[in-house]
């Protein structure tokens, strides 16, 4: 099929930057998708999510013909996260105090601090592993904060596995209290944006209703029931530059797609 970019502008060579997040969904099975959009978007930086494979296993020999370096913290069949960037790569903190599954990374790239972030799903409100989101919350929260400490822009992007108004939702009354838009979890990404960050798409466009998942039962896509659970999250210095922010819902039509579909913000010169 053929294959309509969504995206308003190319990079220019004008010091602007056009930074995505996506959570892939297996890069192994999701790599013909992503070399096509990276070939159409043009993104200069790209946060990865769910990769699933460990670092020795990812398909670098596939990107080798674009123009990206490539960093990757992964593990074997689950999670994983990386960062593409056309500029090099400095690794800065491959996970955070106390976590141990691959599910964060942070490079400076480009003049900026960036962390691609996959925060677990829960599985339900009751269960031990939403203790252990809560507990995972509460490290990158302490991280984001170290982050600005020196004064660089700083992008924090990735799946947050959380939406955080009734405008990320289809269906609020039906998701109250549940996984994905409890309280507690809405709680908890407030206060990232309350210790010094905020949500680009908001703040350019405040009312407009976008998803960025969609639950492959159901035909969730095709209704457009999705969440925005999907975010880039800026530093003060990272907001002051920022040009537009949107979601390419374009991947997410594709055969086989993930579940998830790109994030993405522009950056302007300084």
């Amino acid at each position: 099929m053929g294959w309509t970019c969504s995206s308003p502008f190319f990079y220019t060579g004008d010091m602007s930057l056009l930074i995505a997040s996506w959570n892939v969904n297996s890069i192994k099975a999701r790599m013909g998708h992503l070399l096509t959009w990276l070939d159409a978007f043009r993104p200069d930086i790209v946060l990865l999510q769910e990769t699933k494979c460990t670092d020795d296993t990812f398909p670098h020999l596939d990107l080798e013909t674009t123009p990206y370096n490539v960093s990757v913290v992964g593990e074997k069949s689950y999670n994983g996260v990386a960062v593409l960037s056309k500029a090099p790569i400095e690794v800065l903190c491959r996970s955070l105090i106390g976590q141990t599954q691959a599910r964060y990374l942070e490079v400076l790239t480009a003049g900026l601090k960036v962390a691609s972030v996959y925060v677990p799903n829960g599985e339900d409100v009751t269960s031990p592993k939403f203790v252990n989101k809560m507990a995972f919350f509460d490290a990158l929260q302490t991280r984001m904060q170290s982050m600005l400490d020196d004064g660089l822009p700083v992008i924090v992007g990735g799946d947050f596995n959380v939406a955080f108004d009734p405008i990320d939702v289809y269906d609020p009354k039906h998701f109250k209290n549940r996984l994905l838009f409890s309280d507690e979890e809405r709680k908890k990404f407030r206060t990232l944006i309350h210790h010094g960050y905020h949500d680009a798409l908001r703040l350019k466009h405040p009312d407009e209703v976008l998803y960025s998942w969609w639950d492959y039962r159901a035909g969730r896509y095709d209704r457009n029931e999705g969440l925005r659970i999907d975010y880039l999250l800026t530093s003060p210095q990272a907001t002051d530059r920022l040009v537009d922010a949107g979601i390419d819902r374009t991947p997410r039509g594709l055969e086989k797609p993930s579940d998830h579909t790109p994030v993405w913000i522009r950056l302007g010169g300084v």
